[in-house]
């Protein structure tokens, strides 16, 4: 029913809840499929510094407006499934913003200084066209960070900062083009969550055996990789079997052997992306 709201229907159902917010003072602010294109269909909006929690997923906004940091109380922003291909600089910015969620749109690059944020817990840049080399360099800059989710882009390598993230519990990589994890992996003491899947991946670094990643309230998802044969044959049996072979001192010798230039021809090939939905321009 939503679906066949001619647009100027849909904006001034936006408008509506933005009234009724403003008159109940209701602090969580729902704004999800919308039809929203622009900012400019929220009059007012960054005037209600009450707000905590603001959804605006769904719609079709390109380009974020640097006023969303006067909402200095906002906790929670979700701008997931937009058109967007930047972010403000002023976003980071925002003193109380726990979760951001900018999953499923066009991002190419982060803004500088963007992971200067002072409490974020919860990052989900999935399914975007982002890479190592626009990276800001303090994105690892981010120590209160629980969950990094960066899945569904182009990545090939991850810097070794990544150790920084000395709080990260949940870390999602998957489909991506990773030829290679850093040794620092292996400081992320309280990671529980870890997803690989989908990439080109031939060795994991030993260090990563370190981590806890075997209780019964750990993730390891790592198929869909082209593993060497030892790494292959023990994934067959677990990923127990994998954690203890990483240990061996016979590993340790392959993976050195690898990282040092001994790969057995080209590197496997990437995925063709071209037809994902973030690549498609209007």
């Amino acid at each position: 029913m939503n679906q066949c709201l001619p647009v100027n229907a849909k904006m001034s159902k936006a408008k509506k809840v933005l009234d009724e917010a403003r008159e109940t003072q209701n602090r969580e602010l729902d704004l999800v499929d919308k039809g929203i294109v622009s900012f400019e269909e929220l009059p007012g909006l960054f005037n209600m510094s009450y707000i905590t929690r603001l959804t605006l997923s769904h719609n079709k906004i390109s380009v974020i407006s640097p006023g969303i940091a006067n909402l200095l109380n906002l906790e929670i922003l979700n701008l997931s499934n937009n058109l967007l291909s930047e972010l403000p600089v002023s976003l980071s910015s925002m003193p109380k913003l726990r979760i951001l969620n900018c999953s499923i749109n066009r991002l190419d690059n982060l803004p500088r200084g963007f992971g200067a944020f002072p409490v974020l817990e919860v990052l989900d840049l999935s399914y975007n066209n982002l890479s190592e080399q626009v990276l800001p360099g303090n994105f690892f800059g981010m120590e209160t960070l629980r969950a990094l989710y960066l899945g569904d882009n182009d990545f090939e390598y991850i810097p070794k900062e990544l150790g920084q993230l000395k709080n990260l519990q949940i870390l999602g990589l998957r489909d991506n083009d990773l030829l290679e994890l850093p040794r620092e992996v292996g400081e992320l003491v309280r990671l529980r969550e870890l997803h690989i899947q989908n990439n080109r991946l031939q060795v994991l670094p030993p260090e990563l055996a370190q981590l806890d990643l075997l209780s019964n309230k750990s993730v390891m998802k790592m198929e869909e990789n082209p593993w060497v044969n030892p790494i292959a044959e023990q994934y067959l049996l677990g990923i127990s079997h994998v954690i203890d072979y990483l240990k061996t001192e016979t590993y340790k010798i392959i993976y050195n052997r690898h990282m040092q230039g001994g790969r057995s021809g080209p590197p496997p090939p990437k995925a063709d992306k071209s037809k994902k939905a973030s690549r498609v321009r209007a």
